[in-house]
């Protein structure tokens, strides 16, 4: 199959008139300044696909439906209450259905590649299925149907906060003891084996959900493979860690985990100068989700502190509450307008493009998260190509106009494991899971 755009970004920057020829799934040649054969199909402007670092799929179901207020402060842990209580009725098909549609939209956004942070393991009584990874083949069968490669991140939960306290009752669904952890585990590996370019690695949930012995044992049981763990997302969460143990989260991490570059520390916000210059040192990567922390009212990471450490970043969609790769990166830019009152605050250097600072440096560190090698278009690579929408103006210009100025679209086509899986802005399948995901809905609200 051979593809032609007017410009795409390579490694070496911007090129014109580029020709990408695909074989078997992988790009067997790119050339510039190329006129289109006769056989091409003809675009605008090419990027790779983004790695999406950190997403819970079923939490899609309640994407909407947390935003009037109670009868208290509205926060983080009056939201996670909501969440809880959404879980009592959900099946492994429903989980099917839901997690479907949030990959189709993460395709249609220009995402290609999804980590999930997986922690929704048990039936509705908190008992483990017959298939202990029963929910992990649902999430697979998902990805399947929506062409969208995985990187399955199953997730150890045993506590409700730090000290090892017993979970709480809204927690049941997620709960493992180390022993039935290792068998989810092994299961997990058979729901992604028969996938291409599928992925695997551990996320214990955060420091408040582990002891320090099962948070070694589960970083221990995938060498070499990616560790996702939730740090610092809340002032709650730091306080209960220093009333628990006298440090800081990403603190502790660093003096007693070993953080480095297989691990990620999803959002990372509350951090002191110090552990933002340690863990960027670490190299281990922030997995920022600005929406989603916009949404939950988190706080705004330390991006300038970040950047000036050297510090890779990558972006996730996490509670899936609107899905949008430019969206992420575009909400990252403007929390540090916010905090810092400046513009271009992540334009790597003066005259540079912010769009393309922000495009290129999320590319890299989500596939560092992920354990992947960074998406590019080159011979060999895997064919994980968006086609950005048709708009005047520079090449230069195009990450730009598709993060500050199209709302959260902009994407013409997608192409992964070079299968179109996105024609015109619209997944080839989204009219099937879409009614899916109607009737699951239907069905959930229903019982509740």
């Amino acid at each position: 199959m051979n593809l032609h755009f007017r410009a795409a970004l390579l490694p070496q920057g911007w090129a014109r008139n580029v020709l990408i020829r695909i074989e078997d799934g992988r790009i067997a040649a790119v050339s510039a300044s190329e006129a289109a054969p006769a056989d091409a199909e003809c675009h605008g402007a090419a990027v790779p696909g983004l790695p999406n670092l950190h997403s819970h799929a079923f939490q899609r179901a309640i994407a909407g439906r947390t935003e009037r207020r109670g009868p208290g402060e509205d926060s983080f842990w009056s939201w996670r209450e909501v969440m809880y209580g959404s879980l009592d009725v959900m099946t492994p098909e429903d989980v099917e259905a839901i997690a479907a549609l949030a990959y189709v939209e993460m395709l249609e956004s220009g995402f290609t590649r999804v980590g999930e942070f997986h922690y929704l393991h048990h039936a509705e009584n908190g008992a483990a299925y017959e298939e202990p990874a029963e929910m992990g083949f649902r999430i697979a069968a998902a990805a399947a149907q929506a062409g969208l490669r995985l990187t399955l991140l199953p997730v150890f939960y045993a506590h409700a906060n730090f000290g090892g306290l017993p979970p709480t009752p809204g927690q049941r669904r997620f709960v493992s003891g180390l022993d039935g952890f290792a068998r989810l585990l092994e299961g997990s590996a058979r729901a992604v084996a028969g996938l291409e370019g599928a992925g695997l690695g551990v996320a214990p949930h955060s420091l408040r959900a582990v002891t320090p012995s099962e948070l070694a044992a589960v970083a221990s049981m995938l060498p070499g493979r990616p560790v996702h763990i939730h740090a610092a997302e809340q002032v709650r969460e730091v306080e209960d860690c220093l009333a628990w143990s006298g440090a800081r989260p990403v603190q502790w991490l660093l003096d007693h985990a070993g953080a480095d570059a297989r691990w990620c520390l999803v959002h990372a916000t509350h951090m002191q100068p110090e552990e933002t210059a340690r863990l960027a040192r670490s190299s281990a990567t922030a997995g920022l989700c600005p929406v989603t922390e916009a949404n939950l009212g988190d706080g705004v990471f330390d991006a300038g502190g970040w950047g000036a450490a050297g510090g890779a970043w990558g972006v996730g969609t996490d509670s899936n509450v609107s899905i949008a790769a430019n969206g992420e990166l575009r909400m990252l830019e403007y929390s540090q307008r916010l905090a810092r009152r400046g513009r271009n605050l992540m334009a790597r250097a003066p005259g540079a493009s912010t769009g393309q600072s922000l495009f290129e440096a999320a590319l890299a560190g989500g596939a560092r998260a992920l354990g992947e090698a960074t998406p590019a278009l080159q011979p060999g690579a895997p064919a994980d190509l968006v086609a950005l929408r048709e708009a005047p103006g520079a090449r230069e210009d195009a990450l730009d106009r598709w993060i500050f100025a199209e709302a959260d679209r902009g994407v013409a086509a997608v192409w992964c494991a070079g299968r179109a899986v996105v024609r015109d802005g619209r997944h080839v399948a989204r009219d099937a899971v879409a009614a899916r995901y109607a009737a699951t809905m239907h069905r959930l609200l229903a019982a509740r």
